[in-house]
């Protein structure tokens, strides 16, 4: 014998959805009743009325349809980011504290990854515009913005992590790469290394990397008895980097050496490297990284790091996004947090 489903028809088809109007009938109260308890207006109602809602909506296992209810009310409460790889730590951990912020405001976040390509960035975008996103969280590379530009001329609220959109007027929340970069290039200094090579994927108009070269070369302009380089390559393309570490570690210099790895994706290529050339992590070259990552204190004798505050950084983006949603029309402002230095044993000091 086939047993009856929770709305009292046998069979093991869908379900029939529950109305509103069904859980008011159970209640015996108003529709306008049940809608203001499910809306959170739980003020308007008496005790026992909040009570007879509950019953009814456990009894008849009532679940409502909250895109239809937004929508009525002209919200989705969708929120939209796109990010151009999902693979990236930094990327992970940014969306973890947007997602939390998200959720907490009563938000529902629609994930979309480009895997750096302008076109899928753009059908994302018409994606996400067909759901009615109430707001748009953007961390990519790309430099095809005007899809971008026209959802936000037309009111779409937009929040920038990591770097600026060229002719878009967003707050834009990430960390201060000068301040950042100048503390692990001064760092590498102190400890004794005077050939430094600042090692990056391409910069490709990307402002975070732009402004962490220029930093590391502003440093390493108040050091003259110091040399530093910066090469910026696929750091996937692992013959090219090993032959481009390879000359630097073989090339002579006026002291010990290390490098700098502009983030994370950089820093776990550049110690694969190291060890396919036979290099003693950490004792023939220093390294320090961008971006702490959970591996950094478990290789050798640990990874020196330049630390972001990753989760903050979506939380205060989620945040930022919502203040906009909710009306905000202030002009754009930036949020930007300090690096942390944490030192291991990469970055020993060394004889100069």
């Amino acid at each position: 014998m086939k047993a009856a489903d929770s709305n009292g028809a046998s069979g093991a088809g869908p379900q029939r959805r529950v109305t509103i109007n069904e859980v008011a009938r159970c209640a015996g109260v108003s529709k306008t009743s049940v809608s203001r308890y499910l809306g959170g207006e739980l003020s308007a109602l008496s005790e026992d009325m909040r009570r007879q809602i509950e019953r009814a909506i456990a009894e008849l296992d009532y679940r409502p349809n909250q895109m239809a209810r937004g929508l009525k009310r002209g919200r989705s409460r969708l929120v939209g980011m796109v990010v151009a790889d999902i693979l990236n730590p930094y990327s992970v951990a940014v969306m973890h504290g947007v997602e939390v912020a998200c959720r907490q405001r009563g938000y529902a976040l629609m994930l979309c990854n480009t895997a750096g390509d302008d076109e899928l960035e753009r059908r994302h975008l018409a994606a996400l515009a067909s759901y009615s996103v109430e707001g748009l969280i953007v961390h990519t590379t790309s430099q095809h913005t005007r899809d971008l530009l026209d959802a936000a001329a037309h009111g779409l609220p937009v929040v920038a992590v990591d770097r600026e959109i060229s002719g878009l007027a967003a707050d834009m929340v990430g960390i201060d790469n000068r301040q950042a970069a100048s503390v692990a290039t001064e760092h590498l200094i102190a400890q004794g290394y005077r050939d430094l090579l600042y090692l990056s994927e391409p910069l490709d108009h990307v402002n975070p990397r732009i402004e962490r070269l220029a930093a590391f070369e502003a440093v390493l302009a108040q050091h003259p008895a110091c040399r530093g380089r910066a090469l910026a390559l696929d750091v996937h393309a692992s013959a090219r980097l090993d032959q481009a570490l390879g000359d630097f570690l073989a090339a002579t210099g006026p002291g010990p050496r290390a490098v700098f790895a502009a983030n994370g994706v950089v820093t776990l290529e550049t110690t694969r490297a190291l060890r396919r050339l036979g290099c003693r992590l950490f004792e023939d070259t220093g390294l320090i990284g961008f971006d702490e990552l959970e591996w950094c204190a478990l290789v050798g004798s640990g990874i020196t790091t330049v630390a972001q505050p990753t989760y903050d950084i979506g939380v205060t983006a989620a945040q930022c996004l919502m203040r906009r949603i909710e009306g905000d029309r202030s002009a754009p402002r930036q949020t930007l947090y300090r690096g942390e230095l944490i030192v291991r044993g990469s970055t020993q000091p060394v004889a100069r």
